[in-house]
């Protein structure tokens, strides 16, 4: 499978600083997403350890509006000589931290030496009225449009608060987090990445394609994206706004397939993403913007448990578990191989060999995981916590509107 390479590039030319501190502040003013953050309220939930070396914890952290956010925590089991890189992985529509993919990457990773947090978004998983997955409950319409906006900053509380948590670990080191999304989690990210200056890489995978008013993204799911989205118009440009923000944060990754129909990218293309890079480059002189990739005739993947975006990751956050062989010691796996092998469930949608099934993972090993073993919370303590998890709990929080509005 050919991969074609986008070069990140700066430029030199003067040109005035942005307000990054004032556009941080207003983005998350705009979407209700506190800051300071609230406090962590950390709990953790039991742990077990897989034969491959592997640890897994369950814990849970607070979010926005006082809800939690059940999370899944792999690490190698091994004490670390020293301080680990972490990585975030945000999830797409209908995914959560038992989708095939969050549980592929946080072994994958785990394997190269880093510690990887997985969660549940609004409305899935544990999030869920029913404890399910693939819902997408939280796409339903809540009027009025300001909910859309809460909804935003929950999400974007739910990753602020995975750094604050890895933070805290021990055995992470700070200056050595990062985060990868894929189709609406690079969304998210587009956003998170632009904020949380703790961050030291992030990938977008399958979107992080941001385009114009009244084009894809503002058009697209109204309650987690178009209308978080639409809400950032003040920031002009708001691609490369929000991508200058990156710029100056850290590395950035945009991986895509070029037939991916899903987030519009078979549209978009790579000269659509050069010219984000230009116009990003024109508001940060001599500062390095966002690199691209792209896997040719490839549509919509979690593309971040390839080979080829772990080697990108490994150039910031330097993984200690690589083999002694190198990259190219590494074997690879057919996704759609591997999820039968293990009964990992995929979505039908998403099965296909053009889509998830063909991923080519890192690894050939790994293994599965049962679907009760990444349950955070017993059926009893879910229960008695569902007020401060459900995505139903959550509207009834939002403030009501005032009336006459």
């Amino acid at each position: 499978m050919r991969t074609l390479t986008v070069l990140c590039f700066a430029v030199t030319a003067a040109a005035g600083d942005i307000p990054q501190a004032e556009w941080r502040a207003r983005i998350l003013a705009t979407l209700h997403a506190p800051d300071p953050l609230p406090a962590l309220a950390l709990r953790h939930h039991g742990a077990f350890t897989l034969e491959q070396g592997i640890t897994v914890d369950k814990v849970s952290y607070s979010t926005q509006l006082g809800m939690r956010v059940p999370a899944i925590v792999y690490s190698p089991t091994t004490p670390p000589a020293m301080r680990r890189p972490a990585l975030i992985v945000v999830n797409g529509h209908g995914g959560d931290k038992f989708a095939w993919y969050a549980m592929y990457a946080g072994l994958a990773y785990a394997r190269l030496g880093a510690v990887v947090l997985t969660y549940d978004p609004a409305g899935e998983g544990e999030r869920n009225a029913d404890r399910k997955s693939g819902t997408r409950s939280h796409d339903r319409i809540v009027p009025p449009e300001e909910n859309g906006r809460y909804l935003g900053g929950l999400m974007l509380t739910d990753v602020r608060q995975a750094v604050s948590y890895l933070v805290s670990r021990p055995d992470v080191d700070p200056a050595r987090i990062a985060a990868v999304g894929y189709s609406m989690g690079s969304f998210v990210l587009s956003i998170a990445c632009a904020v949380e200056t703790r961050l030291k890489a992030c990938v977008l995978a399958g979107g992080g394609n941001l385009d114009g008013p009244g084009e894809y993204w503002d058009k697209s799911k109204a309650m987690c994206q178009g209308t978080p989205y639409r809400s950032l118009a003040f920031l002009g440009d708001r691609a490369a706004a929000i991508y200058a923000m990156h710029a100056l944060r850290g590395a950035t990754l945009l991986y895509n397939g070029t037939a991916d129909t899903v987030v519009n990218m078979h549209v978009h293309g790579a000269d659509f993403v050069a010219d984000m890079q230009r116009r990003t480059a024109a508001l940060v002189p001599g500062k390095t913007v966002f690199d691209a990739m792209w896997e040719q005739n490839t549509s919509h993947r979690p593309y971040f448990v390839t080979k080829p975006v772990a080697r990108w990751l490994h150039g910031n956050l330097q993984f200690p578990s690589v083999p002694a062989g190198g990259w190219d010691a590494i074997p690879q796996r057919r996704i759609a191989d591997w999820a039968r092998e293990h009964n990992v469930p995929m979505d039908s949608l998403y099965a296909t060999y053009d889509r998830e099934g063909g991923t080519l993972g890192l690894w050939n090993n790994l293994p599965g995981i049962a679907r009760d073993q990444l349950m955070v919370y017993t059926a009893q303590e879910w229960e008695k916590a569902r007020d401060t998890l459900t995505h139903e709990a959550y509207l009834s929080r939002l403030p009501k509107p005032k009336a006459g509005r």
